[in-house]
């Protein structure tokens, strides 16, 4: 069957990848293409590719059969995957750890996005990549120096890609989306860190005590928004919280 609109996922079985998965499959001229470490299940309009973003290597080698060949009228790479990474100051992070938050946070989105571009490059359709990045990215956390760091990277490749696009008229539209903070698995692993490797550790529990965390398809339906929308929105950098 031939789809109108390709959308490839990262992150894709739980959290804001799922709900947008799930979201976007309801849409039978959507084809959804699911990437995730866990067996995601082909069914109808959605195709699960199981893969470690860690794994660059395999990464590399899965590319083309990440990105189909159609002549779609919209192409959609959403790298959603990421990882908070070990909580702790410097100087008492694994190393095993530093290497592994920049190969899912900084080099998988990199692999994705070359690859998406070149393949793509000539296609004339709607093509866009969102990147999820946060709002850490600003900020000095102490604990997350890997997080806020990688976060900080994906805004800038993404800023970089786009200022090339625009500079060859290559019609990409890019954007590196903060979601604000949702209630999936992350926040249950920021919650867990102890006050010593992350001061902020009260503050992060009490938006769970007091009902402050969005959920998963609330900012779906945002994504979803941005996508639809995306013409209306000026720069590369946005926030959920402000649409």
């Amino acid at each position: 069957m031939d789809y109108n609109n390709c959308y490839i996922i990262t992150g894709a079985s739980k959290g804001l990848g799922k709900a947008l998965s799930d979201q976007l499959t309801a849409n039978e001229n959507n084809l959804v293409i699911g990437i995730a470490r866990s067996v995601l299940k082909s069914e109808k309009n959605f195709t699960g590719i199981s893969l470690d973003l860690g794994d660059v290597d395999l990464l590399i080698k899965k590319l083309d059969e990440i990105l189909p060949d159609s002549p779609f009228k919209k192409v959609v790479l959403i790298n959603n995957a990421g990882w908070i990474g070990e909580i702790a100051h410097t100087g008492y992070i694994s190393p095993q750890s530093i290497q592994d938050i920049y190969q899912v946070n900084v080099i998988a989105p990199a692999l994705l996005m070359n690859a998406f571009m070149k393949k793509y490059d000539q296609l004339p359709a709607e093509k866009l990549i969102i990147n999820i990045s946060s709002g850490a990215a600003g900020k000095v956390t102490d604990g997350w120096s890997g997080y806020s760091a990688s976060k900080a990277a994906l805004n800038q490749m993404t800023a970089i890609a786009q200022q090339e696009s625009d500079l060859r008229n290559r019609g990409f539209r890019l954007f590196a989306l903060s979601p604000g903070i949702i209630d999936t698995p992350m926040q249950e692993t920021i919650r867990s860190a102890s006050e010593e490797s992350f001061s902020s550790l009260s503050k992060f529990k009490s938006f769970k005590s007091e009902g402050a965390l969005s959920t998963a398809e609330e900012v779906a339906l945002k994504v979803q928004f941005l996508m639809d929308n995306h013409q209306e929105f000026n720069g590369v950098l946005q926030d959920v919280r402000k649409f």
